[in-house]
């Protein structure tokens, strides 16, 4: 059964595949940022119209294809990047400024051609797409599929993501058992001391200079206290001071984020960096307030889900990853891996034009398409045989 149903699907997929290019290059020549994803939203849902779709998470959607009983999401998102496109296609970004930088057209695309090929066929258990929002915003729209209770209402035994990947060997797709991803939690640092003159400092308490003793500090932290072989990063994007070159200011403040794959490194460093930020502060004779934003876990892999998905995947005529991709990137996909076995399977394009994901010049092609859309099938295939092995 199977066999016979992957093969029926890669057959589907490969019949519709120019029509999911097309659809794939309407997304991304109006791209919407996070929060503002009704007009993809809505695209995608005319292109499915023989679907009966359902609000989620604000500007979100869900359908539901295929029997009563057990399911299979597809979590495909929507939103995209604040970044200038680089590239000269005809279908380039309509939007200054604003990109699908991060592969979200491939992904919409390939499910559609997923959903499409499924069409008319008997699907031993139904497929779930759900077109998700937010997927780079701090305020995550995976966090609101999940607390709206459609996993269980829907019976949703197994959730699958599909993701291209810049660091995959192009043509190849990574799954691996384990943390694939790591959690991710922001934090912003406030250093209040007291303003003077340039010429005076001594007069003055710098908040400048003691915000950068607390940069230098956290940026090394990990490596001081957490175990080395545990991956970690905690890393600055944003600092801000002053308004005259002449003027110490009387604040400073930086924000950052910090990247985790175990539970209690993710408390120790938490804790850390706001123990080592008042300290500094406290003996230059400033103060330092540090806040501590929780964003979401781990991505995790269930490993009797690779165990079924795997094999698919080899079926369908795709190369599996010997050594699976891990990074201390981060994804709210995996808020759905608490509730209900989840992977996560990352599809491998190399670097494009030297690019790679949130850069103006990456652009992965139809071939990439095409293996991102079997993958949803192989995916799909394995957790109904996994799905299947638990009612046994």
């Amino acid at each position: 059964m199977s066999e016979s149903l992957l093969k029926d699907l890669v057959a589907g997929i490969e019949k519709a595949l120019p029509e999911a290019a097309e659809l794939r290059r309407a997304i991304h020549a109006d791209p919407q940022l996070s929060g503002e994803e009704e007009p993809t939203r809505d695209l995608f849902m005319a292109a499915t119209a023989w679907l009966d779709w359902s609000p989620v998470a604000h500007t979100g959607a869900w359908a539901r294809t295929g029997p009563a009983g057990a399911a299979v999401g597809l979590r495909a998102e929507m939103d995209a990047l604040p970044v200038l496109e680089a590239t000269t296609v005809e279908w380039r970004s309509q939007r200054h400024g604003i990109m699908h930088a991060c592969g979200h057209d491939i992904h919409l695309a390939a499910l559609w051609a997923l959903l499409t090929a499924a069409r008319d066929l008997e699907l031993p258990h139904a497929m779930l797409p759900v077109l998700q929002p937010r997927e780079e915003a701090t305020t995550p729209g995976a966090t609101d599929v999940v607390a709206s209770g459609l996993l269980g209402e829907q019976e949703v035994e197994a959730m699958l993501g599909v993701h291209v990947q810049p660091q995959v060997t192009p043509g190849v797709v990574s799954t691996g058992a384990g943390a694939v991803n790591a959690a991710f939690d922001a934090f912003e640092i406030v250093v209040r001391g007291q303003s003077g003159h340039g010429a005076y400092p001594h007069l003055a308490v710098d908040p400048i200079t003691t915000l950068a003793a607390i940069i230098d500090a956290l940026s090394s932290l990990p490596s001081r206290i957490i175990n080395p072989i545990h991956p970690c990063v905690v890393s600055f994007g944003e600092i801000s001071a002053g308004t005259a070159p002449n003027v110490i200011p009387g604040e400073a403040r930086a924000r950052g984020s910090i990247r985790s794959f175990h539970d209690a490194d993710r408390l120790q460093l938490q804790q850390a960096i706001v123990l080592a930020a008042e300290s500094i502060a406290a003996s230059r004779g400033a103060v330092a307030t540090a806040r501590i934003m929780d964003g979401g876990p781990a991505l995790v892999n269930d490993p009797s889900l690779v165990h079924r998905v795997d094999p698919q995947l080899v079926r369908a005529g795709i190369t599996v990853a010997e050594t699976p991709f891990r990074s201390c990137g981060s994804d709210d996909f995996a808020e759905y891996g608490p509730e209900t076995a989840s992977l996560m399977c990352f599809v491998g394009t190399g670097r494009i034009s030297g690019a790679g994901l949130h850069q103006g010049a990456y652009l992965p092609g139809r071939e990439t398409l095409r293996l991102a859309a079997r993958t949803y099938a192989a995916g799909f295939v394995g957790a109904c045989a996994l799905i299947d092995a638990q009612d046994s």
